[in-house]
């Protein structure tokens, strides 16, 4: 039962992720969306920050064009004149016609438009329920269910635009801090505060450590973003710390050898290493979750 509410709740938070990423998803330079693809102003709960991507006023004009085409009958077939070429089975041959108009405009947008809007729940929900079966009816779970659906923002954000804002690292780890200081004080906790807040030093510092070392390699926001994940990892301990960062550095360059197999990356193409990093700590929260 716990995981199936853990699942729920990701599916109901994931669900308000798509909206943010994309307004989200913008140059450095740039300011953040205000308008939906049509040019609509957002709004809505949280100042419009919340929901799919699609704001109201696109989802009521396309429920109005779709009753509108659904209400037009079908043209009748016409009669095939001598001159056209008939295909064996007697039917027309029409591949060549232009300007029928029978293919919908929804049946042409592509595919990959609506991806993140599937992905991100879906990425959401799993996550969630996982953290639930592993960690069990501790006080920490609701620390975890609460940071996961901002990671999957975060993660969404970084695979578009190779960026981390600090609009959601810096408060990312300042609650898991804050949540999990409060989740010590709650029998039954697994884990250690000081811990914690240790790790999440330990794991920001060797992040920023690479930063200095090499800054085209190692963005400012991804030692930001260490800060929340080093924290979470360091509740169950050091090993778990070590498990959930190492992991992290083999997701993204066992990706990167892949795309370099594939010849579509080149040795000094950059790669969004966000969401290695949390796929990463997820791994290294299970571990621990059941070890404890």
């Amino acid at each position: 039962m716990l995981t199936g509410v853990a699942a729920l709740w990701g599916a109901a938070t994931g669900l308000l992720v798509p909206r943010a990423a994309y307004r989200f998803s913008v140059e450095p330079e740039d300011a953040w969306r205000d308008t939906c693809p049509a040019g609509h102003p957002f709004s809505g709960v949280a100042r419009g920050w919340l929901g799919s991507t699609r704001c109201a006023a696109c989802a009521a004009a396309r429920t109005t064009a779709q009753t509108k085409t659904a209400a037009v009958p079908a043209a009748p077939a016409e009669p095939v004149e001598p001159d056209e070429p008939v295909e064996p089975d007697g039917s027309a041959d029409t591949s060549t016609r232009e300007g029928d108009g029978r293919e919908g405009d929804a049946r042409a947008e592509p595919v990959a438009r609506y991806a993140p809007a599937v992905l991100a729940p879906v990425a959401t929900t799993l996550g969630c329920a996982v953290l639930a079966a592993a960690t069990g009816p501790r006080p920490e779970l609701a620390v975890w269910l609460l940071l996961a659906p901002v990671a999957v923002l975060l993660a969404t954000i970084d695979r578009r635009v190779h960026r981390l804002p600090d609009r959601l690292t810096l408060p990312l780890a300042g609650a898991a801090v804050v949540l999990l200081g409060g989740a010590a004080r709650l029998p039954e906790h697994a884990g250690s505060w000081l811990s914690a807040l240790l790790g999440g030093l330990a794991l920001g510092g060797f992040y920023f450590l690479l930063f200095l070392i090499n800054p085209n390699g190692m963005g400012f926001g991804d030692v930001k973003l260490a800060l929340s994940l080093g924290a979470a990892l360091g509740w169950y301990g050091w090993a778990v710390v070590f498990a959930g960062g190492f992991a992290g550095f083999v997701l993204g360059a066992v990706y990167g050898l892949g795309l370099v197999i594939l010849r579509r990356a080149g040795r000094r193409t950059g790669i969004p290493f966000g969401p290695f990093m949390i796929a990463g700590a997820l791994l290294g929260i299970l571990f621990g979750g059941l070890a404890a």
